[in-house]
């Protein structure tokens, strides 16, 4: 367990360190590649502005997942309840990941303007293809000689669902839910990058156009700690659901 972290820890430490030295060596201006100490001033620096921004993003971000989760437990009980829907929803449903989210965002811009909305609906349409798949596998997944049983006993369509299918499947859940809040601050960020007036992505573009690059990669830093943060959350809410599945095999 101790190598886990160690390892990681030891190899990030040397890039840090490789970085730094490199940058020093060859005398690399700061506005070509700032080094990490450059970026720690910046962070310093400029934290209460990085904060503004971060809390326009994490407004974008949350309304997006919350969106994403609604129609994903929606429409996976949609396509597991009943075949037309299946047939009918879950190719369209697949298809619309072929669409570039970058291509799309100009349009969402015209449609919507530069307000939340935009910017929230691209965060739903990375959020909610992994939660819904995941959660129509684990609907899918109980096993029918346990549904056959409790349907014996008198069970209806309904408390089979709430009973046996959705506890049998927040394992699946979770693991889609896990993937979508990681990748959450890549929407929030493409629908800032297209056109916005604040967020982290915002102020990206703009620092970069002033040629603060250690402001950027300080931004950069913030959304991948963000999306860090947000994929352990979602973990540690796993952990506290479902307590079972992350004890030890000894206790078990």
């Amino acid at each position: 367990m101790m190598h886990d972290r160690v390892l990681p820890g030891l190899l990030l430490s040397t890039t840090v360190l490789a970085w730094e030295l490199a940058c020093r060596a060859f005398a690399v201006p700061d506005w070509v590649l700032p080094p990490p100490s450059a970026i720690l001033i910046a962070l310093l620096r400029d934290h209460r502005l990085l904060l503004f921004h971060l809390g326009v993003t994490m407004q974008e971000i949350g309304l997006g997942l919350i969106v994403s989760i609604v129609l994903a437990i929606v429409l996976a009980i949609g396509i597991v309840a009943s075949r037309v829907i299946e047939r009918s929803m879950y190719p369209l449903v697949v298809a619309s990941q072929a669409i570039p989210i970058v291509a799309l965002a100009p349009l969402l811009l015209i449609w919507f303007g530069y307000g939340l909305t935009p910017k929230v609906i691209v965060v739903v349409l990375i959020c909610f293809f992994p939660i819904a798949v995941n959660l129509v596998d684990g609907l899918r997944g109980v096993d029918p000689e346990l549904i056959d049983m409790v349907r014996s006993l008198g069970a209806s369509q309904w408390q089979t669902l709430r009973f046996v299918r959705l506890p049998a499947a927040l394992p699946a859940f979770f693991s889609g839910l896990r993937v979508a809040a990681a990748v959450s601050v890549i929407g929030a960020l493409i629908g800032e990058w297209i056109g916005a007036a604040a967020g982290l992505g915002y102020l990206m573009i703009r620092a970069a156009s002033q040629f603060h690059t250690d402001r950027v990669f300080a931004a950069v830093l913030v959304s991948a700690l963000v999306s860090i943060a947000l994929f352990a959350s979602v973990s540690w809410l796993e952990r506290l659901t479902l307590p079972w599945r992350t004890r030890p095999r000894t206790e078990s």
